[in-house]
């Protein structure tokens, strides 16, 4: 669903469409992206008919376009069938494809895996250093021992 908001579908009915799914389904599915503020639920209405809703893309919606992108030529590379990708993405400006690369913030692009270092960021939390927690690190715990 998030794909098809990033084709710029924004109402139920354009979604079940799309997706074609139930509505049940559709709409749960719905709910937890609003619920996650992935997408904006907003009324709308058309003149004589009721009054509906339609859903766009959130700030925290737009920003998982990259990660979406990646998937998406991952799969292309490694899943795709033997004609080719389902569908290609292109920059609308040149024509060019587009790709998602790992790049520093001093500009190096195309990083591969053993080029990276992890390191405990401000959100990181230690390890126990007491005996429940060299228990826990051993594998060994009250139950495991008797």
């Amino acid at each position: 669903m998030m794909r098809e908001a990033f084709y710029g579908l924004r109402r139920f009915d354009d979604f079940a469409k799309a997706i074609g799914c139930g509505r049940a389904v559709l709409t749960a599915r719905l709910q937890t992206l609003v619920e996650h503020d992935l997408l904006k639920r907003s009324p709308y209405q058309v003149a004589g008919e009721r009054m509906r809703f339609e859903y766009s893309l959130t700030m925290k919606g737009v920003e998982l376009l990259p990660a979406l992108l990646a998937l998406l030529q991952w799969g292309d590379r490694w899943a795709a069938d033997s004609e080719g990708p389902a569908v290609l993405i292109s920059h609308a400006g040149c024509g060019q494809s587009v790709s998602v690369s790992l790049r520093c913030a001093a500009g190096h692009d195309q990083l591969r895996a053993d080029q990276l270092v992890p390191t405990p960021g401000p959100g990181a939390r230690r390890l126990s250093t007491g005996k429940a927690g060299k228990q826990a690190r051993s594998g060994k715990t009250k139950r495991a021992a008797q």
